[in-house]
């Protein structure tokens, strides 16, 4: 069986970085998927392609890669810069503004 782990990127929905912080060991579909002529609905007989397994570092999912004789390939994450405003959120509605109220 070949799986990769990975740690998941934010979602584009949020600018919150929640359920980013584990690793994700996933296993790579061995069949194509199929599309049931009746409803359109995908489906696929691969019960693999389900399940995936979180860990608190990616030294663990290694291991139970390894324990469990599953070929795994890591994928390392790509570091963004943190956003942060030197007044927040709440410098939108500060009273000592100098400049004009813009919106």
């Amino acid at each position: 069986m070949r799986a990769r782990i990975y740690k998941p990127a934010k979602t584009a929905m949020s600018s919150g970085t929640a359920k980013t912080k584990e690793w994700v060991l996933e296993f790579q579909a061995t069949e194509a998927r199929s599309i049931d002529p009746l409803m359109g609905w995908t489906s696929s007989s691969d019960m693999n392609s389900q399940v995936r397994l979180r860990f608190d570092s990616v030294e663990a999912a290694k291991d139970y890669a390894k324990d469990h004789r599953i070929d795994a390939v890591v994928m390392k994450p790509k570091t963004r810069k943190p956003n942060i405003r030197p007044g927040g959120y709440g410098e939108n509605f500060a009273t000592n503004r100098r400049g004009a109220w813009t919106h």
